[in-house]
């Protein structure tokens, strides 16, 4: 595979992710307006749920497996200078993800797996939406091995040589998601797919919630683990300095994935299946992966201030008006940092079990995940791809101030309408309904915010059509293809020349994630096995 192949093998993944995007922010649009009330009369609650379900779906697995799998094969082979390892596998490993990808759509479009990106039981989809979704998963583990198998033949290669930052972190990525994806793959391949085709009469969706939370919150660290990365091994390089500490960075990663998989409990903390015991356990841990977000946030603010003052920036802070806030890299930093601060303390609020009661289940939740995953994560996808599309398509970037706009106008909207999702679940507006039945003081309050909502969602959509629109405008320019860019990555201020085996590989790290995965879901799973539940026929109510 030449570069021109590996390129557009690269483009095709970027582009899955990116179309699934765009479809669902259009989506995400009709569910703000029918939520308001605004467009009831044109609709109905089914319309609503199979949209809902079908945003989620596209935005948290979708657009998120395909950029990630893109994103890592690029970083692969230009950190590691190596051609990617076995391409058949990885056009397989694609080919059986955007299959699976198809087969789920078909049902979520047609309203027959309304079940929401969680489709907790005893909600119950088409059987090929959960056989989709499973090939989806499948598909990502092909890259998760090829990952991995050139991660330990670069090391082979270089013994005692620190392996590329970007690729541990990429490795460590692909670590994450075979840990945590294993949680839902057990929850589908042996409860709701024989539910589904009628194989079995009953499951417990006690079980169903404790494997799906295996993976509900470790799959944050998923998507959030490549633009981390791109904090690290782009932003200094663009914005004119260095990197401040490759071993911190390093040590954040490693307590990401160490820390952030046994931690899925803080999602049942209303739960009945699991005892407080476990849910404490769980609620530490939660806190524990608030350390990598505060190690990054200094170091790339570090790395921010080594650039402003090596760009002649004076004083405590004359080092940030030097900053080069026209590249799009430096400029979304910036932006997800900001959006990571704020989104960071809903965070902490979620994890805190007392505070959790007060908005559990209400606007808050979805105000806090699109302030995260849509804010502080997508925005640096977008930089990523701003950076990555010239030397992919060997075209300059067709607007450069177009770029800015977009991502202005992605951190404004994300602004406007997580704001008034967070208010709105202080004053008890419930999350996962298409519509409010009843009408009262505390309702009638709701509507400023709702107005203010529905004009972010049109802030985010119209920022969202600019982007695709100066992607597809680069890809489909005619200037020269003799245009030549290559990626730089981030050199650290101190070279690093060799490294404590624990920060330059992950067997060690794997064996404790298997103590503490067996310590925090061990006993919480297999107690369904040998104490009976309420209600075990039916649906286990």
């Amino acid at each position: 595979m030449n570069d021109a192949v590996e390129n557009k093998f690269i483009l095709s993944h970027l582009w899955v992710a990116f179309g699934a995007f765009i479809l669902a922010c259009f989506m995400g649009v009709y569910q703000v307006l029918e939520r308001s009330g605004f467009i009831e009369a044109l609709t109905s609650p089914s319309v609503y749920f199979a949209s809902v379900s079908t945003h989620g779906v596209l935005m948290a697995f979708v657009l998120t497996t395909f950029f990630i799998m893109g994103f890592g094969y690029y970083v692969a082979s230009t950190s590691l200078k190596m051609p990617i390892w076995n391409k058949p596998l990885a056009w397989t490993g694609f080919s059986i993800a955007l299959g699976g990808t198809v087969l789920a759509a078909i049902p979520l479009l047609i309203g027959k797996a309304s079940v929401l990106y969680t489709f907790y039981p005893p909600l119950l989809a088409h059987v090929s939406f959960y056989i989709g979704a499973t090939l989806l998963v499948v598909g990502s583990w092909f890259w998760c091995a090829i990952m991995v198998v050139m991660f330990y033949q670069w090391k082979k290669a270089n013994p005692n040589q620190p392996v590329p930052l970007a690729m541990f972190a990429t490795t460590a990525n692909a670590l994450l998601w075979l840990w945590t994806s294993a949680g839902v793959a057990l929850e589908v391949l042996f409860q709701l797919i024989p539910l589904a085709l009628g194989w079995m009469d009953t499951i417990d969706p006690g079980l169903a919630r404790t494997l799906f939370a295996w993976t509900l919150h470790p799959i944050v660290y998923f998507w959030l683990i490549p633009a981390y990365t791109a904090f690290y091994v782009f932003v200094p390089k663009q914005a004119g300095g260095f990197l401040f500490s490759d071993e911190m960075a390093r040590v954040a990663f490693i307590i990401l994935v160490v820390f952030g998989l046994p931690i899925g409990f803080h999602h049942l903390y209303m739960d009945p299946e699991q005892a407080s015991g476990w849910k404490l356990l769980h609620a530490f841990g939660t806190f524990v992966v608030s350390f990598p977000t505060l190690i990054t946030g200094f170091t790339v603010i570090a790395s921010l201030e080594i650039a402003g003052r090596l760009r002649g920036g004076k004083g405590l802070f004359g080092w940030i008006g030097t900053l080069p806030w026209t590249n799009p890299m430096t400029l979304s930093v910036i932006l997800s940092l900001l959006m990571l601060i704020f989104g960071g303390f809903g965070g902490l609020v979620n994890a805190s079990y007392a505070m959790n009661a007060m908005i559990h289940n209400t606007a808050w939740v979805p105000g806090h995940f699109h302030l995260i995953f849509g804010g502080t994560t997508i925005i640096m996808y977008f930089a990523i791809a701003y950076y990555f599309w010239p030397i992919l398509t060997r075209k300059p970037l067709f607007s450069d101030s177009l770029a800015l706009i977009q991502l202005w106008t992605w951190f404004i909207g994300m602004a406007i309408m997580t704001t008034p999702w967070h208010v709105l679940g202080l004053l008890g507006q419930p999350r996962r309904i298409s519509s409010v039945a009843y009408n009262s003081l505390l309702t009638l309050s709701w509507d400023p915010y709702e107005f203010v909502m529905i004009f972010g969602g049109f802030v985010l959509l119209g920022s969202a059509c600019l982007f695709i629109y100066n992607l597809a405008k680069t890809q489909l320019s005619s200037a020269s293809a003799e245009f030549v860019q290559q990626v730089e990555y981030a050199e650290p201020i101190h070279a690093v020349e060799s490294l404590p085996e624990y920060l330059n590989d992950f067997k060690l790290w794997n064996k404790v994630i298997a103590v503490l995965m067996f310590i925090s879901f061990g006993v919480p799973i297999l107690q369904f096995f040998f104490m009976d539940t309420f209600g075990s026929s039916g649906w286990g109510y």
